[in-house]
């Protein structure tokens, strides 16, 4: 029995916006907080949207490769994959490291100093910065070559 929708050429297809929306709300939390200190809602949203994000990453990630033997991948595209599993893994290592270090300073008996709290926004916006570059290869895969994309049945 399948569990997924016809129309969803595998799973990695369904969890790919997960990680990207949660890093992103993480990371726009974590803005506010640095914007407005007293806004101790902002900083726990982050705390808990980072952990979150990098087990889907996780998952993501392992979907992805397991999509890639699944797929019609052209010969023109394997460069492309080959990069978008090197960027995506990169990626999935920052969300964790990313992760632990904000889980860290969260239980930490203090409140975490600014230039912590800046630090870790930083490294939170480098792991954006992959997860975009991650992204934009993904999106080539897709838009350029049709990986994971059916025909429409007129043209069979």
């Amino acid at each position: 029995m399948d569990l997924l929708p016809a129309w969803a050429p595998n799973l990695h297809a369904l969890l790919i916006h997960l990680p990207i929306a949660w890093w992103v709300a993480a990371v726009m939390a974590d803005l506010v907080a640095l914007l407005l200190p007293r806004a101790t809602w902002a900083r726990s949203t982050g705390t808990f949207l980072y952990p979150v994000a990098a087990a889907a990453a996780v998952l993501t990630y392992l979907s992805g490769r397991q999509a890639a033997a699944t797929v019609l991948v052209p010969g023109m595209a394997h460069p492309i994959l080959q990069e978008h599993w090197n960027w995506a893994l990169a990626t999935t290592v920052g969300f964790g490291l990313v992760a632990v270090l904000r889980l860290w300073t969260e239980l930490q008996r203090q409140v975490p100093s600014r230039w912590l709290r800046i630090v870790t926004f930083a490294a939170a916006a480098v792991a954006l910065g992959l997860l975009v570059e991650t992204g934009h290869r993904g999106g080539r895969l897709v838009y350029e070559h049709g990986v994971g994309v059916a025909q429409p049945s007129g043209l069979r």
